[in-house]
């Protein structure tokens, strides 16, 4: 057993910026899996990816190594680029749970982890060995129609051929010896026993259609992570950070922002930002953008008014704006925040004299409706 010795690539952003590491999917290149997504976090990330043994630029082995070895590995590669650093991480599958390696044993190198299309254990071990032995014997090539299969949702590779293609020619040079000992690292990881443990912050996300980490078990074992959160994508596979680059790098963003995102979430509730977030595309990514830095940073995060009293705010000009779609969430965000039910209607009374009482009716059926749905008698109702 070793540590494996890996190649760093330099996906986009400039030093200086936050560093984010990505990690790939076993039989993929990371620049072809990540190229994309990292494109777009590029104006706020730098963002380095690493290869596999054998994979891409990284060096062929006939070592073996464990999953707990290969993370050593991309530590490793870290400290002689960058130095100790801390970052933020983000992989899919092989490389999502690489990820969740670090946050288990070196919880002081990562600030947060992003896990796509991964579990705690994958397969089983007499899969994974069965897979190694036919790469052995057949090669990786004989390996590229069964992944056309798993690695994408319905549709994928007509509609991106390139993008697909890529990656499936990638996987026939991937060297055979170095896939067989990546999949017999796979056979002896485990880290279902350690998930109550996990202290860093873990974004578990997946696809609906993806066939090795299925939302419903991905859900489970995410929930026994503390303070994890969980997402599926519609239409995806088993490659997320390629089949949809644009909501895997708007994820991201928000996910290692900080503080401004987990105002948001805190106010709104995470429902809303997931809807909000994951359904990003190319219009809506600077607007997102903006209001996370403008809203929930500049004027959300300032100490000059207690968060209650900002609900106070943005209710009655919501009303005065007659913006009653916006009322409809912001009621059970100024419930978070700390007014009762009986304060939110003396703040629609309230708007009734100095708005207009037109307003203010249609204000109170937006407020009979949500508050109907809420048990106000729960704690901090």
């Amino acid at each position: 057993m070793s540590v494996p010795t890996l190649t760093l690539t330099q996906l986009a952003g400039l030093e200086g910026l936050p560093l984010l590491v990505v990690g790939p999917s076993l039989g993929t290149g990371v620049a072809s899996l990540w190229g994309t997504a990292a494109g777009l976090l590029g104006d706020d990330f730098l963002v380095i990816g690493w290869d596999l043994p054998g994979h891409g630029p990284s060096a062929m082995t006939r070592e073996a190594f464990t999953m707990a070895e290969l993370a050593a590995g991309v530590l490793a590669a870290i400290d002689n680029a960058l130095g100790p650093v801390a970052f933020a991480y983000a992989g899919d599958s092989l490389g999502g749970a690489v990820g969740l390696q670090l946050a288990a044993e070196s919880p002081s190198r990562v600030t947060r982890v992003a896990a796509f299309c991964t579990l705690a254990k994958i397969g089983t071990p007499e899969a994974w060995q069965a897979r190694a032995a036919f790469v052995r014997s057949a090669g990786t090539a004989a390996m590229v129609s069964g992944s056309s299969q798993r690695w994408f949702g319905p549709g994928f590779l007509d509609r991106e051929p390139s993008a697909g293609g890529r990656l499936l020619n990638e996987l026939v040079d991937v060297d055979d010896e170095s896939y067989a000992l990546a999949c017999e690292a796979l056979a002896s990881y485990d880290l279902t026993s350690q998930l109550d443990r996990i202290t860093v912050p873990i974004l578990g996300v997946t696809g609906v259609h993806d066939p090795v980490a299925r939302p419903e078990e991905l859900r489970s074992q995410t929930a026994r992570i503390p303070g994890a959160r969980f997402l599926t994508l519609d239409g995806v596979g088993h490659l997320a950070a390629i089949e949809a680059p644009e909501t895997v790098a708007s994820l991201l963003r928000d996910d290692v922002r900080g503080p401004a995102m987990a105002v948001r979430r805190s106010v709104l509730g995470d429902a809303h930002v997931d809807r909000a977030t994951t359904g990003v595309t190319d219009i809506t990514r600077d607007y997102q953008d903006l209001i996370t830095r403008h809203a929930w940073h500049d004027i959300w995060t300032r100490p000059g008014l207690a968060r209650r009293d900002r609900s106070i705010a943005v209710l009655t000009a919501l009303i005065a704006g007659r913006h009653f779609e916006e009322l409809e969430f912001h009621i059970p965000a100024a419930l978070r925040n700390g007014l009762t039910g009986e304060e939110i209607v003396e703040v629609l009374l309230q708007s009734a004299v100095y708005v207009g009482v037109p307003a203010a009716n249609s204000a109170f059926v937006v407020a009979r409706k949500v508050l109907g749905e809420i048990d106000l008698n729960e704690p901090g109702r």
